[in-house]
Parts: C-alpha cells; sequence; structure tokens
C-alpha cells in the first residue's frame, strides 16, 4: 500500500507512515455508507416505462370500479340476482306515482321504518323541530352508513351501490309524506290520518319554517332525488357487474386470468 499524502510505499499493516508521520485513518477520504450514496437502478418500476402519472380523474376511477384478478362465481351469481331484484323494484318505484308509493312494495317501507322511529328517539334530546326532522334523519343516515362502509371499509362498491339504491328509496318514501302536509290525510302508524292528532313530522316540520304552501314541490324535489339516485345505483352496480364478468372463474372457483 501507499502513502495517500507522500505516495511512499508502506508495509500492509501500518497505520502511520513511515516517511511523513501522517496517520492513513485520518488522512483517508471518509467513505459513504451504502445506503447514503446514490440508490442504484432496481431494473423495475412502478409505472410503465414511458406512461404519465397516474391522474386525479383514473383514482377515483379505480376507486369506484376496481377490477378484481379473480371473481368468484358463486359470489358473482348472487350479485347479479341481487342486482335484477333492485333493476325490477327500482323501475316500480320510479314508476309510481308520488301519491301511490306506500301502496307499491310496502315491505320496503316496513324496513325504513325501525330506522324512522328510531331517529325520533335519537334527536329528541335536541328539542322538539329536531326530534321531528330526527325521523327522516334516521331513515336517510342508515343507508348512508351503510353506503361508506362498504366503500371504504369493506372496498366492495357492489355493496355501495346497493346501499346508494336504499337511500333513494328512502327519498322515495319520504316524498308522500311531506306531500301530506297540508291535507293530513295519510294513514299513520297508529291508524290514524294527520288530522286526527297534532298533524305529522312533516306538517309540523314545514310549520315551523313557514314551508308549508311548498309541501307538493318539496315532495316532488325528494322523489326526484330519489330517481336519479336509484338510477345511478343501477348504472354504477351495472357497470361493476360488467367488469367483473371479465374475470368470472370456474363455479366456486376464481379465475386464474
Amino acid at each position: 500500500m501507499r502513502c495517500p499524502l507522500c505516495r511512499c510505499e508502506q508495509g500492509e499493516g501500518n497505520q502511520k507512515c513511515i516517511n511523513c508521520g501522517v496517520i492513513f485513518i485520518k488522512a483517508a477520504p471518509p467513505r459513504e455508507p451504502p445506503c447514503m450514496g446514490k440508490p442504484r437502478s432496481t431494473g423495475f418500476s412502478l409505472t410503465k416505462k414511458g406512461s404519465a402519472p397516474q391522474s386525479q380523474f383514473d383514482r377515483v376511477y379505480d376507486f369506484l370500479f376496481p377490477m378484481e384478478p379473480a371473481v368468484n362465481a358463486f359470489f358473482f351469481g348472487g350479485r347479479v340476482i341481487l342486482y335484477l331484484f333492485l333493476l325490477v323494484c327500482g323501475f316500480i318505484f320510479i314508476l309510481t306515482p308520488i301519491e301511490k308509493s306506500y301502496t307499491v312494495m310496502p315491505f320496503m317501507h316496513l324496513i325504513n321504518l325501525p330506522f324512522h322511529e328510531a331517529g325520533h328517539v335519537i334527536f329528541s334530546p335536541f328539542g322538539r323541530f329536531i326530534m321531528f326532522l330526527g325521523g327522516t334523519i334516521g331513515q336517510l343516515l342508515i343507508p348512508g352508513l351503510c353506503m361508506g362502509a362498504f366503500l371504504i371499509k369493506a372496498r366492495n362498491p357492489f355493496g355501495a351501490s346497493a346501499s346508494l339504491w336504499w337511500l333513494a328509496q328512502n327519498f322515495i318514501d319520504i316524498a308522500p309524506y311531506i306531500n301530506d302536509a297540508r291535507s293530513l290525510e295519510l294513514m299513520l302508524l297508529g291508524g290514524v290520518t294527520g288530522r286526527e292528532v297534532d298533524g305529522h313530522d312533516w306538517e309540523n316540520i314545514l310549520h315551523t319554517l313557514g314551508l308549508l304552501q311548498y309541501d307538493h314541490v318539496i315532495a316532488c324535489i325528494s322523489h326526484a332525488t330519489g330517481i336519479v339516485l336509484m338510477i345511478t345505483s343501477l348504472i354504477w352496480g351495472g357497470y361493476i357487474l360488467y367488469r367483473q364478468f371479465k374475470n368470472v372463474g370456474e363455479f366456486g372457483k376464481p379465475s386464474a386470468r
């Protein structure tokens, strides 16, 4: 070895130069640890060579319409059956006028009713007005929470689309209730009409807000909102099934593609 300063030949075990007396460990430049140097090429990249970074639209698209690499045929069949049920029921609700919404598939109203009544109880500590409004909040809040849980927690967009359908149906379910605010002819839970008691929820809500004369307009807005959300949910769920169909495997087994 040679001295880094005077270039005098040294023995391999020397720690100090025999000519100039420099200590080798002090004279030698410090070596960079491997992790501090310039990163080496790994030979592959997370993105394709020459491809542009993923846009915000692409990220949202992949979030709402993920492509599953393998889809179990049994689960896919169950989703198709559920989708067809929602499709048929959806068109029935869409084509039914506001006044007759309660008479079409009343079992859906019975599903929503416990959440409506629970909303009255939960929001009752916040005053009389919020207590009346709490019923509507309750039956809209539950399907909304289900949609968020499916989409964010479970990463199941198809389940989220079905929850959106349920949320839409609740807007349609509320519409005749709002529409009856002045006439008070709708049969209530206790077997009486609003005229026989102290009105009902939306009569009290709109009266408090000074909007009682707009009951039909607000009912139409609620009904139209439900229709738009229901159509959106059917398009969303249908497109998810279309994408999943490409990767369906044998019955009970995921696809190997």
